[in-house]
């Protein structure tokens, strides 16, 4: 009994060591066919878009105006190009909606510190002055929008390094006062 059941055993091991083998020379076979089979070409049956052309998120927009490119400069790291562009921007387009846009862009480059026109003084007075004359009834692009909402933030931020650095001197100049008088004090009660 146990020679029958061991003999048993062993021929289903052939046959599955067999089975395996046919197996993985057929995955052999079918792999180098389908390295020298050319790939077939999907064709989708889709409508026609009537005329109706798609522009791609990835293919870059052939007309941007100068404004569009001033942000790309900006993005880039080149804020002398960015700003020529955006007064390039504000030259050509000449309305009062451009002049505010364009004027928002360069009164952010003044605010960035890698900026050659880094002046956040400056770029706060512009920022304040254009607040105030802010055209009404026109379309901004978001991309100023955004600019404008970092832009009083930023100025925000200033103001109180501003307040934060006068306390610090006079915090500063007030120790000193006090060191000078302790100084004083532990000569005369030394002295004596």
């Amino acid at each position: 009994m146990f020679s029958t059941r061991f003999s048993c055993c062993v021929a289903g091991s052939l046959f599955l060591l067999l089975q395996a083998c046919a197996d993985i020379s057929a995955k052999r076979t079918a792999s180098s066919d389908s390295e020298q089979a050319p790939e077939s070409e999907i064709n989708l049956n889709l409508p026609e878009a009537d005329g109706v052309s798609f522009v791609s998120d990835a293919e870059p927009e052939v007309d941007a105006t100068f404004l569009d490119k001033g942000f790309a400069e900006l993005v880039a790291g080149d804020h002398r190009e960015a700003v020529n562009y955006f007064r390039r921007y504000q030259r050509l387009e000449s309305s009062p909606g451009v002049d505010w846009e364009a004027n928002i862009a360069v009164a952010y480059d003044k605010m960035m510190p890698e900026s050659p026109y880094y002046n956040p003084k400056a770029a706060s007075e512009s920022y304040r002055r254009l607040m105030r004359v802010r055209p009404i009834d026109i379309t901004v692009h978001e991309k100023v929008l955004m600019m404008r909402d970092s832009l009083e933030i930023f100025v925000q931020l200033h103001a109180k390094i501003d307040g934060l650095q006068k306390q610090r001197r006079y915090l500063t100049e007030n120790l000193e006062k006090r060191e000078d008088a302790l100084k004083r004090l532990r000569e005369l009660t030394l002295g004596q």
